[in-house]
């Protein structure tokens, strides 16, 4: 299962047409549920995007999994990029929406 996320292959024209910078962009990070996972991802959301988060986790319906829902402050596009590509490349991250 692939976890990069290739924005370059979206109309990025599109995407930048439809976000006025900043805006609130909400990401969904799906991964193995881990006492580290939370920890991992808001690490790298801060080292791009420092703030006050208030991130939602929800588990798998097995457990095995989990999905967390952060909302950022976006400057830019490339900021977007640079955080779905490093929360993919995660080791406990399976995808990243």
């Amino acid at each position: 299962m692939s976890k990069e996320v290739n924005l370059s292959e979206l109309p990025q024209a599109s995407l930048k047409e439809l976000l006025e910078f900043p805006c609130d962009f909400p990401y969904k990070i799906m991964g193995e549920a881990h006492p580290e996972l939370l920890d991992n991802v808001l690490e790298v959301i801060q080292r791009h995007a420092p703030g006050d988060y208030s991130p939602v986790v929800k588990p798998s319906r097995t457990g095995k999994y989990h999905s967390i829902t952060v909302t950022i402050n976006a400057k830019d596009i490339e900021q977007i990029e640079k955080l779905y590509k490093e929360l993919g490349e995660l080791e406990r991250v399976r995808m990243v929406l």
